[in-house]
């Protein structure tokens, strides 16, 4: 499958997601986050400034895991993305609330471990919310027309 087809139906299986959360609730909740995370975009504008032991989150929302370029992810993240791992609202709250116990049930590995130690009790739809507005902006795919491949559309001769 394309790239920029695959980036387009996972944002439109994410948008559902995305009215689950309250973005300026998870703006405000972000607070505990950016310790460790930033948001900066691919252009370099800093969205908010935070720290950086943490991968930038501009763009996590229907990431695959474990793959921000320049990151040095924990020996777990990495392979638990190669598995098919996304940033969707499931697996994020999941993550977030416990990021072992996560990667530990996720793949099927009792000694599984997460460089995340901070573990978010509630607020993690909102937080969800308010990441996925800061991303790229993903195209819908080009309507399909409705005659058979091979064929012409003769109306207009």
């Amino acid at each position: 499958m394309k790239p920029v087809l695959t980036v387009a139906l996972l944002g439109l299986m994410a948008a559902p997601a995305f009215a689950a959360g309250d973005a300026a609730k998870g703006e405000k909740a972000f607070n505990r986050c950016k310790s460790c995370h930033t948001i900066v975009s691919d252009t370099g504008e800093t969205i908010l400034k935070g720290g950086k032991t943490g991968p930038n989150l501009w763009g996590v929302v229907g990431r695959t895991a474990g793959t921000y370029d320049g990151f040095k992810y924990g020996k777990d993240l990495v392979p638990a993305g190669e598995g098919g791992l996304v940033w969707e609202l499931e697996s994020f709250t999941a993550y977030t609330k416990d990021p072992r116990g996560f990667l530990r049930t996720h793949l099927d590995n009792s000694k599984a471990k997460s460089k995340m130690s901070f573990k978010l009790k509630k607020g993690a739809e909102d937080i969800y919310a308010f990441l996925a507005q800061h991303g790229p902006v993903v195209e819908a795919p080009a309507e399909a027309t409705d005659a058979p491949e091979g064929t012409e559309d003769t109306a207009s001769e």
